[in-house]
């Protein structure tokens, strides 16, 4: 682990990077890649999540090497520039849209609107987006969002959707059915297996109750169970986090993946780690291991990330945590000094990739590129 984190930190200085930065390993990237597409269940596509890979040259690197035109998007921003780089595209909503949000996408004009599919949760949002349909006098796609056991908002039953009527100009493409709730289920209420089972079986009842005409998206799945479904009623699931694989994601789901994006910052200070007030204090709480021998100073902090590199770094209770300068604590064998890098791993990639700007890009032992991260707002 060591030898790994030593050859980024001399990537880094090579590239006279002296900041906050968040470092992707293309090469292990790629690995994840492959092992995705040997592992996806056969008749199943991938639709890449853009909330979850917030760069649309990761998302190109990635869309290029699975052959994916699929994208499942939840901001209209990001959306209009996913739609821009990615003219084949064909976009899925991850969340309802308010029908006022979706209205102010379609005036910005283009023949875009097209390849866009917006999720419905509700009868009353059915009805909302069949008016904005009707006031533009164009047909607007949608899929129905489903509940298969998650419990966050959809339609609960197949025969709430069986007695709807669709308004004129809206085209039903599908359902999606999210089960992220599968691999937290315990072994005592049934387990993830089971859970995963009983999701996919639910999912089934639903796409009965549609023409098969209305069966173009049947999607189901995330990172963390996407390649753990089988032959089963869905044609294509969604994966984003799992290509980078953040902490939250080490799941037997995603076994023999590697952690590909890291952030990078530089030590700015390595202290004998001392509270405020009487040294006495600190001495003894460091005798009951309340407090640490050693500590450093980080450029920047509190990050969705936990700390990998030096060993045994970690935050610190009675210290805190700070944006500008966060302490952290270590072991009384560290051996670190200024103008070190500390590596933390993110606990998610959603928000954390585009914290930084830009996105170092590591491979062959050096960064050979930088690429840009979509904007926040």
């Amino acid at each position: 682990m060591s030898a790994y984190f030593a050859e980024l930190s001399k990537a880094l200085k090579a590239a006279e990077i002296f900041r906050p930065c968040l470092v992707l390993d293309r090469e292990r990237l790629d690995g994840n890649v492959a092992l995705v597409k040997e592992r996806l269940a056969p008749g199943l596509a991938v639709r890449l999540v853009d909330k979850s890979l917030p760069c649309l040259p990761l998302l190109s690197h990635i869309a290029r090497a699975l052959g994916a035109t699929r994208f499942m998007t939840f901001h209209p921003p990001v959306t209009q520039a996913v739609l821009d780089a990615f003219p084949e595209g064909d976009l899925l909503y991850g969340k309802p849209m308010p029908a006022g949000a979706a209205k102010a996408a379609l005036a910005r004009g283009g023949g875009w609107w097209s390849r866009v599919c917006w999720l419905i949760d509700t009868p009353e949002r059915l009805a909302e987006y069949g008016a904005l349909a009707a006031e533009r006098g164009t047909e607007l796609r949608f899929a129905f969002e489903v509940d298969v056991g998650l419990h966050r908002g959809g339609f609960s039953s197949p025969a709430e959707i069986k007695a709807l009527t669709i308004p004129e100009r809206l085209r039903c493409e599908g359902i999606m059915a999210y089960e992220a709730h599968a691999p937290e289920i315990p072994g005592l209420f049934g387990g993830a297996a089971n859970a995963l089972k009983k999701a996919s079986a639910r999912a089934a009842e639903f796409v009965a109750t549609l023409d098969p005409k209305q069966r173009h998206i049947l999607n189901i799945g995330g990172s963390k169970t996407a390649l753990l479904h089988g032959a089963g009623v869905a044609n294509e699931v969604s994966i984003g986090s799992a290509f980078v694989l953040p902490k939250d994601f080490d799941t037997p789901g995603l076994q023999g993946l590697q952690p590909a994006a890291f952030i990078a910052t530089p030590i700015l200070k390595a202290v004998d780690a001392m509270l405020p007030g009487p040294a006495a204090v600190s001495r003894m709480l460091q005798a009951f291991g309340l407090f640490p021998p050693k500590g450093c100073y980080l450029y920047g902090g509190k990050w969705m990330a936990e700390p990998v590199f030096p060993d045994g770094m970690k935050p610190n209770g009675l210290i805190g945590l700070s944006s500008n300068q966060q302490f952290m604590g270590l072991p009384a064998n560290a051996d670190v000094k200024p103008g070190d890098y500390a590596f933390l791993r993110p606990t998610q990639s959603e928000a954390v990739l585009q914290h930084f700007g830009s996105i170092a890009v590591f491979a062959g032992g050096r960064i050979v590129e930088f690429w840009p991260a979509l904007p926040m707002g």
